[in-house]
């Protein structure tokens, strides 16, 4: 039997397809080939058109199967990841009202910030573990205030998943780990968020039902199973944030454990049993895949918005195109530890929460036009991502996450055998690396959901370790030194803004 993963990213949606029986990839694709428009119309805005998702998912979905040489009738189980943070609105006819506000778009920071001071920092930590921030119940209100006329056309609210699942299946449901991310989640009252309803006067009825994160969320739709291939009536079984989803893809469930990613945002997550939270909220807890009633599994978030987008940047704009990621990483090995002086600070992407919402820009620091070249350039932008993860597990350590081994899928940032010792060498933790991504986790998720897999250790048994990068000795008073310059120019500019 197969099962099949959906990923829905920002800059492409991905499709895999996972052989139950040997935990083998049968077929995966992506679309679009080159990356998804993200619309920006004002600055710090970031938009996409959730059909744009969908339509793209469709030729995923249908190259993925002709991969895998299987019949659509063959897959038991679908599962959905999904870029976080999201807002798509419909109305009572399913019709998307306006483009989604993406996690990267920061124009209802002021909003959150707000409400934080209004309902109060310790009610809103005490049962939000977390600032309303620029999450997507501010967007919503953003919306309110700003497009009325939109927003009394609103039915239901979703997250970019719980839109997927309801081209799927025509349910719109949600999840409360979904909820928490986008600040609707009382943790105190294990329910809707009465605090943020009342304080930004949402009506109840916008939020969708609940469904469990594994488990059937709804079936798909004949005339959907018809475009794509598919048996009428397959369920969809799991669904979650493209962050808790790459723990899970890692099998990182338990307390203690840390997963990370290095995509266009980067992320260090870890998991605790206990409801802990930062006071600045400058990192953010969530209702992990394995949250429940009985027994607490919280996802302590740390996300950097401008990781790969700042790699992708360096490709188009400083090595014109002329050279592909691996060349890069080659050419950026031939500079020397800390750059020669150079540092870039990677917060380009909008407003940086571990900077406490603070958008103070991209900087290129110590640029010396007789000394500093390509290479430069390449290594002091893998060099500032490293750091930027870094200075956000140092504040993990402060309320009790301490990394003793990282986790990662081999793909995007981890493809750079230079980002990833210099991140082992940084942080002195050794950093494990597997065959896995967003939608194979997915697929995974949707074999617990249907029950195929009966435990998370058999669905993970075909998991298979990569590598293991160990932190180089002989770099640590280098790198260190290094950091220590990345940090005061980070100092600075966050100075000058206050």
């Amino acid at each position: 039997m197969y099962l099949l993963g959906i990923d829905i990213g920002s800059s492409s949606v991905k499709a895999s397809i996972l052989n139950g029986e040997t935990g083998e990839v049968a077929g995966s694709s992506f679309y679009p080939k080159n990356e998804m428009t993200i619309l920006a119309s004002q600055s710090g805005w970031a938009e996409q058109q959730p059909e744009l998702w969908w339509e793209n998912l469709k030729l995923a979905i249908l190259e993925a199967q002709s991969l895998a040489k299987i019949e659509g009738t063959e897959i038991i189980g679908i599962g959905i990841s999904y870029q976080m943070h999201g807002l798509v609105i419909v109305d009572k006819q399913q019709k998307v009202l306006r483009p989604s506000i993406i996690w990267c778009d920061s124009r209802a920071t002021e909003i959150g910030n707000s409400a934080f001071n209004e309902i109060g920092h310790e009610a809103c930590l005490y049962s939000l573990l977390n600032s309303p921030g620029n999450f997507t119940a501010s967007k919503l209100k953003w919306v309110k205030e700003n497009e009325p006329q939109v927003y009394d056309q609103i039915d239901k609210i979703m997250l970019p998943g719980d839109y997927i699942a309801m081209r799927l299946t025509g349910d719109i449901r949600t999840t409360a780990s979904g909820l928490s991310e986008g600040m609707f989640w009382d943790f105190r009252k294990k329910g809707v968020s009465d605090l943020v309803l009342d304080y930004y006067g949402f009506r109840k009825e916008l939020i969708p039902d609940l469904v469990d994160t594994f488990g059937i969320q709804g079936t798909v739709l004949s005339s959907v199973a018809a475009q794509l291939g598919l048996k009428p009536g397959i369920p969809v079984t799991y669904r979650a944030g493209d962050q808790p989803n790459n723990a899970l893809s890692l099998n990182v469930l338990n307390p203690g454990e840390i997963a990370t990613t290095a995509g266009t945002s980067g992320v260090v997550y870890g998991v605790s049993r206990e409801v802990k939270f930062d006071p600045q909220s400058r990192v953010n807890t969530f209702a992990h895949v394995n949250h429940s009633d009985t027994a607490d599994r919280l996802g302590v978030l740390l996300c950097i918005n401008g990781t790969g987008i700042l790699n992708s940047w360096m490709n188009k704009y400083v090595g014109n195109q002329n050279f592909s990621y691996e060349q890069m990483n080659e050419l950026a090995a031939t500079s020397p530890t800390g750059s020669d002086g150079l540092s870039i600070l990677p917060f380009g992407n909008g407003a940086e929460r571990v900077l406490g919402n603070r958008n103070i820009g991209a900087q290129i620091c110590g640029l010396d036009f007789n000394r500093h070249s390509q290479g430069h350039l390449f290594r002091a932008a893998q060099e500032g991502i490293v750091f930027s993860f870094k200075y956000g597990m140092e504040i993990l350590k402060g309320i009790g996450i301490e990394a003793k081994v990282i986790r990662a899928g081999k793909a995007n940032m981890f493809l750079s055998p230079l980002f990833r010792q210099t991140l082992a060498n940084i942080t002195g933790v050794t950093i494990e690396l597997y065959n896995t991504d967003g939608a194979v986790g997915a697929a995974r998720g949707a074999g617990v959901g249907t029950g195929y897999y009966p435990s998370f250790a058999e669905a993970f048994s075909g998991l298979k370790k990569l590598s293991i990068v160990e932190p180089d000795p002989k770099e640590k008073d280098q790198i260190a030194g290094a950091y220590k310059r990345w940090e005061n120019n980070l100092t600075k500019f966050i100075n000058d803004q206050n």
